[in-house]
């Protein structure tokens, strides 16, 4: 989100009948925003409800999974997170596809950026696969995936994230069987990957038939 520009929580919408904002106030700003929202919802009664909600606005993102499907491989990013590893992981480093938040672009443009700066390919054709909200209940974002091939022609630099965003990414490839058998073990535990790698076996580059 743009510095100076208002979040989603701030200009709420006016789309569904059953909905009146009564405020809007600002909790915090120290990196994204979170708000707290006194809403009316009109019940299945015919009664209004006053509703509280906090919303946690982070701007939407993008994710990717590349594909080599001539080899049978998908190529990942490893990096540390620190909430999951406040929340029961082992070490809180997590695989995962590369992925960001669009800020100013256009989704396409911003999984390119992602694309090159965390694995380091310069991806050609992209197919976008769908669009999700990943976590509904406070977090406003929502996250366009994407999928497209990589091979070695492809590869510009090594990849790793950008020191001055303290990302330490490293490049991980896997074959996309390993890859699935390793949901099922925990050792991927990230939900866009997830989604990626199973639609890439039942409708992607590696579906059978």
């Amino acid at each position: 989100m743009s510095e100076g520009t208002l979040s989603r929580a701030e200009t709420p919408p006016d789309r569904n009948p059953r909905v009146r904002v009564n405020e809007v106030r600002l909790l915090s700003d120290n990196w994204y925003r979170l708000h707290t929202t006194s809403f009316d919802y009109l019940g299945d009664d015919g009664r209004w409800q006053t509703q509280h909600r906090e919303t946690y606005d982070r701007g939407n993102g993008a994710t990717i999974l590349l594909y080599d499907r001539e080899r049978r491989t998908v190529l990942l990013t490893q990096q540390f997170r620190y909430p999951v590893y406040v929340n029961g992981h082992p070490d809180g480093v997590l695989l995962e596809t590369a992925a960001g938040l669009l800020d100013d672009d256009d989704p396409e443009t911003a999984i390119r950026r992602e694309a090159i700066e965390e694995t380091g390919h310069e991806i050609g054709e992209v197919e976008h696969v769908f669009d999700v909200f990943m976590s509904p209940g406070s977090v406003t974002e929502r996250l366009h995936f994407y999928a497209a091939p990589y091979d070695a022609s492809t590869m510009r630099t090594g990849g790793g994230g950008l020191a001055e965003e303290g990302e330490h990414i490293t490049v991980i490839e896997l074959d996309i069987d390993e890859a699935l058998g390793m949901i099922e073990t925990g050792a991927i535990a990230d939900a866009k990957t997830i989604m990626l790698l199973q639609w890439a076996k039942l409708r992607g580059p590696f579906a059978l038939g």
